[in-house]
């Protein structure tokens, strides 16, 4: 069978001499631009700081393109005021060698570098692309938004005209990339390594594509109780509240119940889910004092009791067990053993703990998880476990985020039958509980080894670390955004994009759902050669 087409940023020793080996054949032989010579490889005089995406056919390269962000542009020797020609107050690169074999130019490669190399150009924050587009092109040029600026350039038989492409003009065109790409010439589908959307199992997507029954019937019912009865199995609570919504839903459900204790009470915050829970306190007008911690610390026995005896008429403690910012996880038996001898209630944020480490939320007055992430399902189920019988609060509480509707009906809202019964697809897989998680810790604490063999710094101490959330603290001389990008060209998908991992340079990688295993030896490889390749 022919291999199909993929698309990734080039790495590889072989992928830079085919690419020489291409330029020559292209301008050198084709466009008279450059002199023979007998090694026919052309090195371009950037090729140090170039950044190629190449498109290839099994192991060979048939199309490539490269752009670069440093001046002085090649440009900035033809045209001595090229700045004077450009719209000010933008973030420019320069966009060259645009090549591919003959046999290749139906559109399909030209649009999928295109692609690679515009996600590349926006995940780097450049918001104006120059070109010298050949003349043999510039119908093409200007149906993708290109502008022509200034006299055009070269010898007789390789001209070229500069071009500028603005961000408005690409959000403006850009769809016609991705039309007309021929089913199967794709790259291939990424592995993700992010918090969510998680990797699925062949049996939860086949679950989600079951035809929807109503919510009242009794086959949802059933099958509602069976989700329920896995839920209350994996983390031994009394009770498990099932609302169609996201994590940020179940913890405003949380907070709704907090209200109604008239009481203030204490937010543990160190991290970005920390500072979320304080905000979800104030939007609710919860009297809650903010004990904080330095991002990356624990909250250890010293700093719990600290925080708790430092407000004596605390009635509650509400914390992230798993920081999915920094991947530090606090000690659950360490905060419901220090608020039972105070007796203060514990509510916690499960989010990104549940399905990856034992969770035991007995004792525990209210947590709140979701469908995705560690649980290994799709993301739309909010999850609001309680030690407790909750009556409904009439009056006091919106509808859709009374707990006491739920408790005493069940499904008192319209819900989705495919997402619950993907749910459910996805709990069956927890047998047996103690593998899953032996495995999920065994993978971490490989992975995290070989990181820092290959000189990566990871933030949570490993006695505080979780086995599904290994945060890279970068050098400032490899932006996240780069490393992110040149990791996802080669097929993996890393969690770097949220604002708090931008501003602190922080890339993450995160073991949940059903991730591929077989693929974690490769990534630290694809990890150690793009961090090489941002350095040069």
């Amino acid at each position: 069978m022919t291999p199909p087409l993929t698309f990734r940023m080039a790495t590889e020793p072989e992928e830079l001499a085919q690419i020489h080996r291409l330029n020559y054949r292209t301008f050198v032989e084709e466009i008279p631009q450059h002199a023979a010579n007998p090694r026919r490889e052309l090195v371009d005089r950037f090729d140090d700081e170039n950044t190629y995406v190449v498109c290839r056919r099994g192991d060979a390269v048939v199309g490539m393109i490269c752009v670069r962000g440093r001046r002085p542009f090649s440009l900035d020797a033809k045209l001595p005021d090229l700045d004077a020609h450009l719209p000010p107050g933008r973030k420019p690169c320069e966009i060259r060698l645009l090549s591919v074999e003959p046999e290749h130019r139906t559109g399909v490669v030209f649009r999928g570098l295109v692609e690679q190399l515009a996600r590349h150009c926006l995940e780097a924050g450049y918001d104006l692309a120059l070109i010298s587009g050949t003349e043999r092109q510039l119908r093409l040029y200007g149906h993708l938004g290109f502008v022509p600026f200034g006299p055009r350039v070269g010898t007789e038989g390789a001209r070229f005209q500069p071009m500028y492409l603005t961000l408005e003009s690409f959000r403006a065109h850009g769809r016609t990339f991705a039309r007309g790409t021929a089913e199967g010439e794709g790259r291939a589908a990424a592995v993700s390594f992010l918090p969510g959307p998680v990797e699925t199992a062949p049996e939860v997507r086949r679950a989600l594509e079951s035809p929807p029954v109503s919510h009242r019937g009794s086959v949802f019912t059933a099958e509602l109780e069976e989700v329920r009865e896995g839920l209350r199995a994996l983390t031994g609570a009394r009770r498990v509240a099932v609302l169609l919504g996201s994590g940020t839903l179940a913890n405003d459900a949380v907070a709704a119940q907090l209200s109604l204790l008239g009481a203030p009470g204490v937010v543990l915050s160190h991290g970005d889910f920390g500072e979320r829970l304080a905000d979800h306190a104030a939007r609710w007008g919860l009297a809650a004092t903010v004990v904080r911690r330095p991002w990356g610390s624990a909250f250890d026995r010293p700093a719990v009791e600290e925080a708790l005896d430092a407000h004596p008429d605390a009635a509650w403690v509400w914390a992230v067990h798993c920081e999915t910012s920094t991947g530090v996880l606090t000690d659950l038996a360490l905060l419901r053993e220090a608020c039972a001898a105070r007796g203060v209630r514990l509510a916690l944020d499960c989010v990104s703990s549940i399905g990856t480490v034992p969770v035991d939320l007995r004792g525990v007055y209210l947590a709140s998880g979701v469908s995705g992430k560690a649980l290994g399902s799709l993301p739309g189920i909010g999850l609001v476990f309680h030690d407790h019988p909750i009556p409904p609060a009439p009056g006091r509480l919106p509808r859709y985020l009374d707990l006491g509707l739920y408790d005493v009906e069940g499904v008192p809202f319209t819900h989705s039958s495919p997402l619950v019964r993907a749910l459910r697809a996805a709990l069956a897989r927890f047998e047996p509980l103690e593998e899953r998680f032996r495995t999920t810790s065994a993978d971490a604490a490989w992975l995290r080894a070989r990181l820092r063999e290959r000189g990566f710094r990871l933030l949570a101490p490993d006695e505080h670390a979780s086995p599904a959330v290994l945060t890279l603290v970068l050098p400032e001389s490899v932006p996240a955004a780069e490393l992110g990008a040149r990791v996802e060209a080669e097929g993996y998908l890393l969690s770097w994009r949220s604002t708090y991992l931008r501003e602190r340079n922080w890339v993450q990688v995160c073991l949940m759902g059903a991730y591929r295993r077989d693929r974690l030896a490769p990534l630290v490889e694809v990890l150690d050669r793009a961090v090489r390749r941002a350095r040069r």
